[in-house]
């Protein structure tokens, strides 16, 4: 039989036999396909910037990129300076940060902010990832991962400097993605498979 690789929005995706289209021998003349009913939300992305005051009344801007399906948040940079070059240089970071998974992606939602130019969506694109612009508050799940850090992390701690945004982050992302529960998740956590259903306790 012939094989073809896809990912779950049916773009080819090298290193993911799970889901295959397969076509049967021409012995019996027969095809059929075995996929994975396919999760919308899992193929998109959402990006904002949210801020931070330091200690000594300092701003500075975290930019983020939820995973909507699995409510995966990467907290990709800390800056007091947000301008467009620096945007399109995280937007590179986010496709390192996924690896060989940005191919099962297909949109990335963001703003309107004029910090995101047409360098950072040719960023994207490059890796066939169509931009959706909208209003923030249009995304409740990604407004509520931004309140959840806020609530949980930022507001709770002293932030002295940019080195010590990016730790406390770095290290609250961990958390968030491997060791908080979500309501939406039925109580897992995002890094844990969601096609696999879990015994209960």
């Amino acid at each position: 039989s012939a094989c073809q690789p896809v990912n779950d929005v049916g773009k080819p995706c090298a290193g993911e036999p799970h889901a295959r289209i397969e076509a049967a021998g021409a012995g019996n003349g027969a095809s059929h396909a075995t996929a994975p009913v396919p999760d919308p939300t899992r193929a998109v992305l959402a990006a904002d910037f949210f801020h931070l005051d330091t200690v000594i009344l300092k701003r500075l801007y975290v930019f983020f990129v939820l995973e909507v399906g699995t409510r995966t948040v990467h907290i990709l940079g800390v800056t007091t300076h947000p301008t467009g070059a620096r945007a399109t240089q995280l937007a590179r970071n986010l496709l390192t940060d996924l690896g060989a998974r940005a191919c099962g992606f297909r949109y990335l939602l963001r703003g309107r902010d004029s910090r995101y130019t047409q360098a950072f969506d040719a960023v994207l694109t490059a890796d066939d990832i169509e931009i959706l612009k909208s209003a923030p508050q249009t995304l409740p799940t990604q407004r509520g991962s931004y309140f959840t850090v806020r609530a949980d992390c930022t507001d709770r701690l002293p932030i002295y400097n940019e080195q010590h945004a990016r730790r406390i982050l770095a290290e609250y992302a961990e958390h968030y993605n491997s060791g908080r529960p979500h309501r939406a998740l039925d109580l897992r956590v995002p890094a844990d498979d969601l096609d696999v259903i879990p015994f209960p306790a």
